[in-house]
């Protein structure tokens, strides 16, 4: 039978592979608080709001920012959001080591974002989700393992 990681809020076990976990990454020259608001602000590259999400005090805060559709979203946002998150996710993997061991642990384990707020990047909480976070979590472990 085959082993499934199921992971979603921050304070649970596998909370580190939460984009809201408090792992700094660096990309693009700049210090960015968790892989959430890099993620968020991508929508706005190159505006002043990608900034103003950068610098935002929460990670659900630069959530709620970025999915305001008050903010201009970049045209090609819906073909680059999946490369962008796996930029993010591989970055926070790569330069935290403590979390690194913890994905490599999970060895051939199906990851899956487990909640009913999500049907793209989580399972939907029922499995019909795309579940592409967990996807890219796992594409990043095959990455590690041969890096």
């Amino acid at each position: 039978m085959e082993e499934i990681v199921r992971f979603y809020s921050v304070s649970e076990e596998y909370g580190c592979f939460s984009n809201f976990s408090p792992h700094p990454i660096k990309l693009k020259g700049k210090s960015w608080p968790t892989s959430e608001h890099y993620f968020q602000a991508q929508k706005f590259k190159g505006n002043p709001d990608e900034e103003e999400i950068r610098k935002a005090k929460s990670p659900m805060i630069a959530a709620r920012m970025g999915r305001s559709r008050k903010r201009p979203l970049r045209k090609d946002w819906e073909s680059v959001k999946d490369s962008i998150m796996h930029e993010a996710v591989l970055a926070k993997f790569t330069q935290h080591q403590d979390i690194r061991e913890v994905l490599l642990g999970t060895g051939d384990a199906k990851l899956i974002e487990h909640t009913t707020n999500d049907n793209y990047w989580g399972d939907g909480g029922d499995g019909t989700g795309k579940n592409k976070l967990g996807i890219i979590l796992t594409r990043v472990r095959e990455a590690l393992r041969v890096g």
